[in-house]
């Protein structure tokens, strides 16, 4: 009979205990409450910058920029009074040296990490009741049927991305030449697709403008597109328009009819329909709603 070796997995980072995962969509006047409690807290700028405070030191997190506040520090948030930022918050228990790395560190988050700050946002949807972001949350409550083994996801995609960062920033010194699969290829068409109809949100796009852009054929960039997201290109372009729209509306400087006009809706009418189709609330529902 063979003898096998149980190899014992070292743990880097464990995560012991999630407190609280937020997707804030704050409108451009926020500012946060002070405060202070004895677990790590992960800042994340998704669209927009946020002004961050750590003990006495004020700065800015740009968008795309993580910071993480150590335990026990006192912080604060608040919007820069002209644009209305989104942001991700996860706040969590690891108490193994190696965080001690991330302690006041602000990161530039390497695009390809971005997939697992939206997979824990998702699964914290699906597992507790987050229906309703609240700065003052104390306690998520669990859904009445969470999501099986979401917990755990939840924790092993935080560990996962933390890794990364650590691994990241270690290796940024010796970088290496990677051979560029074809899936990646893919992906990367379908990224060039997503930039470009950024790039155009405030205007009209046709399916001809992207095909001549990228140098495809129509049916080639559709299925690719579908594949890689989930959703259509126009479907896809829509959802950036109505989250554009959500961000003018949290700043408050364009009314309804203003708005619909400078994304290229073709009446305000029409924009209402579409944003209540895809947030189920009206223009103004939601502006009331993000009132701060």
């Amino acid at each position: 009979m063979k003898t096998y070796y149980k190899h014992k997995i070292e743990n880097l980072l464990n995560v012991n205990k999630i407190i609280t995962i937020h997707y804030f969509e704050f409108g451009k006047n926020f500012k946060s409450q002070g405060e202070t409690h004895d677990f790590w807290e992960l800042v994340y700028a998704d669209k927009g910058d946020i002004i961050c405070t750590a003990d006495e030191k004020e700065f800015l997190l740009k968008q795309g920029e993580i910071f993480f506040h150590k335990p026990d520090q006192y912080h604060t948030l608040s919007a820069n009074g002209i644009t209305a930022p989104n942001v991700f918050i996860i706040s969590f228990e690891c108490k193994n040296e190696a965080m001690r790395f991330f302690e006041d560190k602000k990161i530039a988050l390497d695009k390809s990490y971005l997939k697992f700050v939206y997979l824990l946002i998702e699964e914290g949807k699906s597992t507790f009741n987050l229906r309703h972001a609240n700065p003052d949350t104390k306690k998520m409550e669990l859904l009445k049927k969470p999501s099986l083994g979401g917990q755990q996801l939840i924790k092993n995609y935080l560990e996962i991305l933390l890794i990364n960062l650590l691994r990241n920033e270690a290796e940024k010194d010796n970088p290496e030449t990677v051979f560029l699969f074809k899936e990646e290829f893919d992906s990367r068409i379908a990224k060039t697709v997503i930039r470009f109809l950024k790039s155009k949100v405030y205007e009209e796009v046709s399916i001809a403008d992207i095909c001549a852009q990228l140098s495809y054929n129509k049916s080639y960039i559709f299925k690719l597109f579908k594949k890689e997201t989930g959703a259509t290109i126009m479907q896809y372009f829509t959802q950036l328009k109505i989250e554009k729209a959500k961000q003018l509306l949290r700043e408050g400087n364009m009314n309804v009819a203003q708005i619909a006009d400078a994304l290229s809706f073709d009446t305000p009418n029409y924009f209402t329909k579409t944003f209540k189709r895809i947030t189920s609330l009206t223009p103004m529902q939601y502006k009331k709603t993000h009132e701060r």
